[in-house]
């Protein structure tokens, strides 16, 4: 690992404006009709996180908050926004479907299911996305969302994002910091939370042993979810005979996780709510981190190994 490009990463210090003084453009944030764009010095996009339902679109979620498209260093786009067969998915997002409280007029859907809770006024509304620092190794943003049940703001999400490139792969670690307004209680469930829905091209799963061969995973059944891992790693093929893939790390301090990775859709989720509720009392912080390697080519185990290295689970 280029020890520049893993010092930014981890402790998010990219200083602005570092060797553009001999010509090279910084990573940049421009504002697009549905959301932000974050680009390559050389002009190429990384992802956007959009903030506003495009106009036509087939989404049924009432939230967007979400990063689309996501793209590899070659151009190849990793994940599909409001798919056929699920047009409430968007890309790479944060969202349960099950979070309770006291008072029933508060519990909340925000992953758009809407079946164990009311999906109705709960929406994740953008309030700024902000570009913090920026140079030719790559940027950080902050961005504020709040998650609404109608006029009742439930929760505050704070996330920082650091991108960087290291071969064929960027590099993108996201840190999830939630304050909720109210006591509240995340419902176990076998899947939601972070999610990464994926192209569904002639895919297959990963982990540090190799292919992955469990069983599907069921979606109301969470004692089905995967074993825990420092990180698996969803990879495709398209017609054209281009592959890429995602990467996810899961962070060693996030809470007790099992994964409901499921191929038919083509996702990877790192669910905390498969054992047991999981409580947030008001005014209490949950952090969640996720590192992820958005690669050209087949998942590279040795760079997936290294990113996991003091980050992922053991």
């Amino acid at each position: 690992m280029q020890a520049k490009l893993w010092r930014a990463l981890l402790l998010g210090l990219l200083m602005p404006g570092l060797l553009s003084a001999g010509g090279r453009k910084p990573y940049s944030l421009r504002k697009s009709e549905v959301g932000y764009v974050v680009e390559t010095p050389d002009g190429r996009t990384v992802f956007q996180y959009m903030t506003v339902k495009p106009e036509g679109s087939r989404l049924t979620a009432n939230s967007t908050c979400c990063f689309y498209p996501v793209m590899t260093p070659g151009g190849t786009r990793v994940v599909d926004f409001a798919p056929d067969d699920h047009p409430h998915h968007r890309g790479i997002f944060l969202a349960w479907y099950s979070m309770l409280a006291d008072d029933e007029t508060r519990a909340g859907d925000f992953w758009g299911w809407g079946k164990f809770a009311p999906t109705k006024g709960r929406v994740i509304r953008n309030d700024k996305v902000t570009l913090l620092r920026a140079d030719t190794f790559g940027a950080t943003l902050a961005i504020n969302n709040s998650w609404m049940a109608g006029k009742t703001r439930m929760l505050t999400e704070e996330l920082s994002v650091v991108v960087a490139r290291e071969g064929d792969a960027y590099v993108i670690d996201l840190h999830f910091h939630l304050v909720p307004d109210y006591d509240l209680v995340l419902g176990r469930a076998a899947f939601s939370g972070f999610n990464v829905k994926s192209r569904k091209s002639k895919g297959a799963y990963s982990d540090p042993g190799g292919r992955v061969t469990h069983a599907a995973p069921h979606y109301l059944k969470p004692e089905t979810g995967w074993p825990s891992r420092p990180w698996y790693d969803y990879s495709f093929a398209l017609q054209d005979g281009k592959a890429a893939g995602v990467t996810v790390i899961d962070h060693k301090d996030n809470p007790r996780t099992s994964w409901h990775n499921l191929l038919p859709i083509a996702m990877l989720n790192p669910c905390i709510v498969t054992f047991q509720d999981v409580k947030l009392p008001a005014g209490k912080p949950l952090d969640l981190r996720y590192r992820l390697l958005v690669h050209d080519g087949p998942v590279d185990a040795q760079l997936a190994g290294k990113a996991a290295e003091g980050y992922g689970r053991p």
